[in-house]
């Protein structure tokens, strides 16, 4: 027996486990041979006896030391057959996914079409539904599988750009809806609205009891107001602003938004993929335009659907409020409002932030903010590096819609030209699939780092907030 062998068992036995059931485990361990169909069973039996071991342990709020280490000991162990197997294998598997890339699955569907095709990559719907009510500490971070294929599909540059094509495509609820905002002028979506005047098609977000916080109850709904927004072709602009707030600080005034609901997070109410979407999804739609299913959605041999976009930031935008701004192409601001991106009191990436912001106010002042939680007043100098107009409070809209008129005064035909063209030179859609292949990964690690739970307890007091 080798070391490695003897110190795994030793574990799993201390923690009570059957001898015979370790060392069944252990022999069973998969070599791969370069095979999909054979490696892929084996890597499946491999993951389901690392499963049915770990089921015999208790809960991990109830896990001794031994047990503890024991559960460690199995995921870890099926983490690198994971990292095995795609390695060898993810461009097959990308490719049998997606009917040899003639198919586009949003990662959503990715993930879980994987985990059917080769039971154990990832979880299953059922497995993710078991730990979605528990506390973000109690879980065991099955959805990290998620991360790692997302890391491992983005990393390939032929199946990561398809992927990127299939998150810009707008979803058939969005196509479906388009004709009742044409009909109507708006449509109410819940945690979101879009609403048709004149040049501008005005998206505002909908989320007052947290001051606009995002969670998993806004992303679709905001992704589908991204998506009609940018459809229906009667405006040539597209506004994102917050909506009016009922709480005694900002009575009657609008906020940005909050950023990411950080008591939702500590209760283990974000999901993993909530990140992946929305990065991928409607923020990277705001930024590049929607994609078409017959075209590439590069810059330079491929076509999006697009418009320039207005941030209205009123009062704050704070985490992932600031992140929107980052995707914009005009900021106006209240001389009031300030930015900020805790993502170190947070415990997380601030999504493409590391990858846009330097762009704006450069390295060293993006380290204070994403590093450091510096905060930016609107009306400072550092502050309008990202900002193009600081007005006062009450001035806001007006001045929005100021901009809006001088945008589309003469036409905007050339906006989606000169917005490639940035693009181009400074973010192209293949540098996005780099960013997010470090992303996918880095972002799963920190989800289910005990790091970002001590974070949230001692900078956001989490414990004492009920959801």
């Amino acid at each position: 027996m080798t070391d490695d062998a003897g110190t795994a068992l030793g574990t799993l036995t201390r923690a009570g486990l059957a001898a015979a059931d370790a060392d069944a485990w252990w022999q069973a361990r998969p070599v791969l041979r370069g095979e999909f169909e054979a490696d892929a069973l084996v890597c499946s039996q491999h993951w389901a006896r690392s499963q049915q071991l770990l089921s015999c342990l208790p809960s991990k709020p109830q896990r001794r030391a031994h047990e503890a280490a024991a559960a460690q000991t199995l995921l870890t162990a099926a983490a690198a057959t994971r990292e095995a197997f795609l390695v060898q294998h993810v461009v097959d598997l990308y490719a049998r996914l997606t009917s040899q890339h003639t198919r586009f699955l949003p990662v959503h569907e990715l993930v879980y079409a994987a985990s059917a095709l080769v039971p154990g990559l990832t979880p299953t719907p059922a497995q993710v539904t078991s730990e979605a009510c528990l506390r973000q500490a109690d879980k065991d971070g099955i959805e990290f599988g998620q991360g790692v294929l997302l890391a491992h599909v983005l990393a390939q540059a032929q199946a990561g750009l398809h992927l990127c094509q299939a998150m810009l495509l707008p979803r058939p609820e969005s196509l479906a809806q388009l004709h009742q905002l044409q009909a109507t002028g708006s449509i109410d979506l819940g945690a979101a609205s879009v609403e048709t005047v004149g040049a501008a098609s005005w998206v505002t977000l909908k989320n007052p009891k947290t001051l606009n916080a995002e969670d998993q109850n806004t992303i679709d709904a905001v992704e589908q107001a991204v998506d009609l927004a940018l459809l229906d072709t009667r405006a040539g602009v597209a506004v994102l602003r917050g909506c009016h707030i009922d709480h005694p600080k900002y009575a009657g005034r609008r906020v940005f938004c909050s950023g990411i609901n950080l008591t939702d997070l500590y209760h283990g109410k974000i999901p993993y993929l909530w990140y992946i979407q929305r990065e991928m999804g409607f923020v990277n739609k705001m930024f590049r335009g929607l994609a078409y299913a017959d075209r590439p959605a590069d810059e330079v041999s491929g076509a999006t659907l697009e418009k320039p976009w207005i941030a209205q930031l009123d009062s704050f935008a704070i985490g992932g409020g600031c992140q929107y701004l980052l995707a914009t192409d005009y900021v106006v601001a209240g001389s009031d409002a300030y930015l900020t991106l805790p993502a170190r009191k947070e415990g997380i990436v601030p999504g493409a932030a590391n990858l846009r912001l330097p762009r704006f106010v450069g390295d060293r002042l993006a380290r204070q903010l994403i590093m450091m939680e510096r905060q930016l007043d609107c009306a400072s100098a550092e502050g309008r590096l990202i900002c193009d107009e600081v007005v006062a409070p009450d001035q806001v809209e007006v001045a929005v819609a100021d901009v809006v008129a001088r945008m589309t005064g003469s036409g905007v035909v050339s906006a989606a030209a000169n917005r490639r063209a940035f693009r181009v030179a400074h973010e192209p859609l293949n540098l996005f699939r780099q960013y997010m292949a470090v992303y996918a990964r880095d972002q799963a690690e920190c989800h289910f780092s005990p790091a970002l739970i001590s974070n949230l307890e001692r900078h956001w007091q989490a414990k004492t907030r009920s959801t």
